[in-house]
């Protein structure tokens, strides 16, 4: 009998999202977030990473990179790095992702949304990691890029998970840490 799917993957929007004059704008594909959040995702047990963004030349370059190291010399290369990027879906949309995540479970996908902010009615990661333990429900995490997410995409999110908390008010972390921080709360061994 195989195993069961993991049930949470990460989704990292490129739009929409904030500017820094809260303008919703489509960020631009940093070569970083794409390998650094990959290797965690892969190394707590994540099957899928999603890359969203509308932008086809963005899709491109995001399939040119991942493509170097999944095959030829880059995969003989590195094989610990095609391991990683094996399991990155690019994708025009977030329905688009959803729908790729939902695959093969037969509840549907909860989306989970984060951001910089503290806002009302967040669950904890402690929350999180025991919905996630206590079902098969697939649970698809939503980061941002740029400023952050917009509103829209808060109020369609079905939970929203309390933000990273620092050692004083200074917060700015980049994405690709606060999602390392949150796949070893999540998912790494206590």
């Amino acid at each position: 009998m195989p195993s069961p799917r993991a049930n949470l993957a990460i989704a990292l929007l490129h739009y929409p999202v904030y500017n820094k004059l809260r303008e919703v704008v489509t960020t631009a594909l940093t070569n970083l977030d794409l390998h650094d959040i990959a290797r965690s995702s892969r190394t707590f047990g994540l099957e899928r990473f999603y890359i969203v963004t509308p932008s086809q030349d963005q899709r491109a370059l995001a399939q040119r990179i991942t493509g170097h190291w999944q095959t030829g010399w880059g995969a003989d290369y590195n094989p610990d790095r095609k391991a990683a990027l094996d399991i990155v879906r690019i994708c025009g949309t977030l329905d688009e992702a959803r729908t790729d995540f939902q695959a093969g479970f037969a509840d549907p996908v909860k989306t989970v949304i984060t951001g910089a902010a503290n806002r009302p009615g967040c669950i904890s990661c402690r929350d999180l990691r025991q919905m996630l333990g206590d079902s098969e429900v697939p649970y698809l995490l939503l980061l941002g890029t740029g400023w952050g997410l917009t509103e829209s995409c808060f109020d369609a999110a079905d939970h929203i998970l309390e933000p990273i908390a620092g050692a004083g008010s200074y917060n700015h972390l980049s994405v690709r840490s606060a999602a390392a921080i949150m796949l070893d709360r999540l998912k790494g061994k206590q």
